[in-house]
């Protein structure tokens, strides 16, 4: 007879730690796999200063069966998705368990009754801990590994969650291509974008590392003015976006990120990010002492990007702005020998994004999920 589950709340440092340590042993083995970045992770799960919990409350649990650890979850109340939303909508996120649909039935009563107490009617994830980080569960494209602050999970993981009553709310798609495809864009879009720049006079940079502060205010000003009207979208915080932007400082390929302006204001930009994943995974997710250096000098062999947030204001979509920001990296990803390149994520509702990378000659390579499930 198996030994029961026990559930309980994280509290001391050696928890803190099986909790963080617990991805190692899930996945051993696993080829696909890429692990955290240690410290990056620490302050994700609240375990660190975080700008987000400075508003967000979270708590995190693990359960044991025989003493052993073997699954966890975070409960997560965001009062900032409350207030824009006007609802009262709870969050999971960090979830990691055993094929076991009793470990996870454990774990999500826990987050549930953490949630119920604090008064939500409904919760949604896996987030971790907003959408504004790493989020949703990977259901379609086992068969590579995720790019830079995508997540990876078995795929038992999805039945896991709709065994516990969890429904689909939202996929996200990723989209994969052969940098080439920059070639054959559909010739009515290239009409398209010149009709936009003649209409517009829209001159495109690139990112001005030398500014960079003034650049960084520039990208997350609109990423939050550009996806205003998406589906659970809320804004970075302020501290957010300079807590951001300093994570991202070593890591910002300058000549990947582009800014379209017109009459000198900006109105989109591209953020696109080299895959650091195969170094991360080399260093096992730690930065010091020398995996930091290590991470700096492996950048020039990276042959993979990810494009991870193309935002235009409202009143220049439907006008080619996307595209016309991508078509300024060709010449450098091409020099650069860039092979690949990835558009992730783009939510099921963005019907704008899907079919403009749809009509370039791209389709999703992967999809991750956002689950919903009403609690009481």
């Amino acid at each position: 007879m198996a030994s029961p589950i026990e559930v309980s709340a994280v509290s001391s440092r050696s928890d803190r730690r099986r909790f963080l340590n617990l991805p190692w042993s899930i996945y051993r083995g696993d080829p696909n796999w890429v692990p955290p970045l240690r410290m990056n992770q620490k302050a994700m799960a609240g375990y660190a200063r975080h700008p987000f919990y400075d508003v967000a409350t979270a708590q995190t649990f693990l359960a044991r069966r025989g003493g052993e650890v073997c699954g966890r979850i975070s409960a997560i109340v965001n009062p900032n998705h409350n207030r824009r939303h006007h609802d009262q909508l709870g969050f999971f996120g960090f979830f990691e368990s055993v094929d076991d649909a009793e470990v996870a039935a454990a774990l999500f009563d826990a987050a549930k009754q953490w949630l119920v107490e604090r008064k939500r009617t409904a919760m949604r994830g896996p987030v971790n801990p907003s959408m504004n980080y790493e989020c949703g569960l990977l259901v379609d494209g086992f068969d590579s590994p995720p790019t830079f602050m995508m997540t990876y999970n078995p795929p038992y993981y999805a039945r896991l969650l709709e065994s516990c009553g969890l429904e689909k709310s939202q996929d996200l798609f990723s989209y994969r291509e052969d940098i080439k495809f920059m070639d054959a864009i559909d010739p009515k879009l290239n009409r398209i974008m010149l009709a936009a720049q003649e209409r517009f006079r829209v001159k495109v940079r690139k990112f001005d590392h030398k500014n960079y502060q003034r650049e960084v205010q520039t990208l997350l000003g609109m990423f939050n003015r550009g996806t205003v009207g998406s589906w659970g979208f809320v804004p970075l915080t302020d501290d957010e976006a300079k807590h951001l932007g300093q994570e991202l400082r070593f890591l910002l390929e300058p000549n990947l990120v582009q800014i379209a302006r017109v009459d000198d204001e900006p109105v989109g930009v591209l953020i696109g990010l080299l895959d650091c994943n195969p170094i991360i995974k080399q260093i096992d997710g730690r930065l010091f002492p020398f995996g930091f250096l290590r991470l700096l000098r492996g950048r020039k062999r990276l042959t993979h990007c990810r494009f991870m947030s193309a935002n235009v204001l409202p009143e220049y979509q439907r006008w080619g702005l996307g595209l016309i920001l991508l078509g300024a990296n060709k010449e450098y990803v091409l020099e650069r020998g860039i092979q690949t390149g990835e558009f992730s994520w783009v939510l099921e509702s963005n019907i704008l994004s899907r079919m403009t990378l749809e009509k370039a000659g791209m389709r999703p390579k992967k999809t991750h999920r956002l689950y919903d499930c009403a609690i009481h």
